[in-house]
């Protein structure tokens, strides 16, 4: 895969974790604590993206990554278009290449880019100009980079460090990209104990590194500080694979009797969309150790992270020349 770092190793394209450093993780977490606001606080409004412009590609349904993609730009002064499959010339056959070509020809300056194909990302950065970034808001189920990076800044905001932390990863690990990105990110942190919890049909073919399989919730979860919770993403399965939602909750859901075993600290985790009573419990999802409201918090800081780290690499890019 093409380097997502240029020649002077400022990050220039995110679209997978794998490869990169703990350092430069670490300096995307740094600074977006900088950014983070909690709610009620007054946001954040900056212009360190004054003068760039970012297209938001989202040829997938998007609601938490699309909407806090965009108010990360406009809130460091960035100018933003997006386009989804339907209001873009895709519909008519045009293809994902000239698309880019066409919007890189109105000074676009970064691509922001979700597809259901896998490798999409990776053909994107081969083919933009030199000063042209691209960053993956979900490539099919490989890759969910922003997505892990807020979840270790939500962890990292409770627990402090990651060496020695036990995180179970409980769900569609087969169809995840979430859980990628995060087993990633937390082998790089430091994390070694990462528990994959799943029926056997939904754990991965490969294999996650640091990790060890469960196909038992309650010894997959047990003594765990961080219990992060997938969604049954039905859409990727083979229309021949029968799920039964009662079953499922019934043998892996997330209930407050379950959660017992976990550490009494212990932090609970969901990407989102959430399917109550299928992957998680109400009570739960709601109760006092959940942080999932927290995580789409903390992506806008991420997201803000992210494009402020590589709008500053294009701009020293463009003073070298």
């Amino acid at each position: 895969m093409q380097s997502q770092e240029d020649v002077r190793g400022g990050l220039r394209h995110l679209i997978n974790l794998q490869g990169l450093s703990r350092q430069t993780l670490t300096s995307i977490l740094d600074r977006a604590e900088i950014f983070r606001r909690l709610p009620g606080q007054p946001t954040y409004s900056g212009q360190e993206l004054r003068g760039v412009t970012i297209a938001n590609l989202f040829f997938e349904p998007s609601t938490r990554t699309r909407a806090s993609f965009e108010l990360a730009a406009l809130r460091l002064g960035a100018q933003v278009v997006n386009l989804d499959l339907q209001s873009s010339s895709r519909v008519k056959g045009e293809s994902i290449l000239d698309t880019l070509f066409t919007l890189e020809a109105m000074n676009t300056d970064i691509f922001v880019i979700r597809d259901s194909e896998p490798g999409v990302p990776e053909y994107l950065i081969n083919h933009v100009a030199p000063h042209v970034s691209v960053i993956s808001a979900g490539e099919a189920h490989l890759s969910h980079p922003t997505q892990g990076l807020l979840d270790m800044l939500t962890i990292r905001t409770h627990k402090r460090h990651f060496a020695g932390l036990k995180v179970a990863i409980v769900g569609d690990l087969r169809h995840s990209r979430v859980a990628r990105s995060a087993a990633q990110a937390l082998a790089t942190l430091g994390t070694t104990d990462v528990r994959l919890v799943a029926p056997e049909p939904l754990l991965p073919d490969e294999d996650f590194p640091g990790s060890q399989r469960f196909t038992r919730i309650e010894a997959g979860i047990a003594g765990a500080d961080v219990v992060m919770m997938l969604r049954i993403q039905k859409e990727r399965m083979k229309k021949s694979t029968s799920l039964d939602d009662a079953a499922y909750f019934r043998d892996f859901g997330l209930t407050e009797a379950r959660l017992t075993l976990a550490s009494p600290s212990v932090l609970v985790m969901h990407p989102g969309p959430m399917n109550r009573g299928v992957e998680i419990a109400s009570e739960v999802a709601d109760g006092p150790h959940s942080v999932i409201r927290e995580q789409v918090n903390n992506g806008v800081a991420v997201r803000m992270a992210v494009l402020a780290i590589i709008a500053n690499t294009l701009a020293q890019q463009r003073r070298a020349l």
